[in-house]
């Protein structure tokens, strides 16, 4: 799990270089094919991102469902609405 957490924030700091190449590209030569070629890998690097994430959670979710959980004691009725005869 470590390892995914790692390689998941590699993922991030790559999406975040190749959103910010695709803006500058755009603005210098918009519609080039250096364009599409940033726009390209930031969908790859995205969609491993999510990859990574849904592993993630997958993951973590049986280490969570090995606990006992204790519930708390079923409510008691109160009588403290009825009226007791004297």
């Amino acid at each position: 799990m470590r390892q995914l957490r790692h390689i998941r924030s590699f993922y991030a700091a790559a999406m975040v270089l190749w959103a910010g190449s695709a803006a500058l590209t755009s603005w210098q030569a918009a519609g080039s094919r250096q364009l599409w070629v940033c726009l390209l890998l930031l969908a790859v690097f995205a969609a491993l991102f999510v990859t990574a994430s849904v592993a993630l959670r997958r993951l973590a979710v049986p280490a969570t469902a090995g606990r006992v959980q204790r519930h708390a004691a079923p409510p008691t009725v109160s009588n403290a609405g009825s009226h007791a005869s004297a």
